[in-house]
């Protein structure tokens, strides 16, 4: 069975296409204005081993916050599509990524039931702009805006680092691994794994 999630959105600050294959190899198409976020979509879908196409266009010249933000809550509705039933998955699955000076976990439960925590960014880089087009602090928004959309219970905590850009890359990997264990087909389990018999 096709596991493809397929979402477009239009508003007024941006047109953002996603397909999401959750069955993939890692193959990725990703042009999103902010060349930044292109470099973590592209590590999400190679680490998660999605196949993956971002494609959007918006009002960077503003700013880089409705892209980033709008792409990310496409992402999560792609990924829910995707989801389908969710019969036969693991549901659970978490990852730890060390790079370089910085550790970062990610845990993630496919429950049907959004939330977030994010914890242990350092605040000093609140004010940061990685590469002059991504803001450190759009990390919060994008996790936040991902596991709304995706209805996932998303954790991500950063241990320690001191590279911004090593930080953000770092929670990122650490997210599309999770997920990856956590949609991953468990052939232990036939049906929801779910003792309420649904996701």
């Amino acid at each position: 069975m096709s596991r493809v999630g397929k979402v477009e959105r239009t508003t007024k600050e941006s047109s953002v296409y996603v397909e999401i294959d959750l069955d993939g190899t890692g193959k990725v198409e990703i042009s999103t204005g902010v060349p930044f976020y292109d470099h973590m979509l592209t590590a999400f879908g190679v680490h998660g081993c999605f196949d993956l196409i971002v494609r959007a266009t918006g009002d960077v010249e503003i700013d880089a916050h409705h892209s980033v933000e709008d792409i990310a809550i496409v992402l999560g509705q792609a990924l829910r599509e995707a989801l389908g039933d969710k019969k036969g998955i693991r549901r659970f699955g978490d990852c730890w990524i060390p790079m370089d000076e910085t550790l970062a976990h990610a845990a993630v439960d496919v429950s049907g039931r959004p939330y977030t925590e994010h914890r242990g960014e350092p605040e000093q880089f609140n004010s940061f702009v990685i590469g002059g087009n991504y803001p450190f602090v759009l990390n919060r928004h994008v996790f936040e805006s991902l596991a709304f959309h995706a209805q996932i219970a998303l954790h991500v905590r950063v241990e320690y680092g001191r590279d911004p850009h090593h930080i953000a890359e770092a929670e990122y990997k650490a997210i599309a691994r999770a997920l990856r264990a956590a949609v991953e087909p468990d052939p232990r389990v036939g049906g929801i794994p779910s003792t309420k018999g649904v996701l």
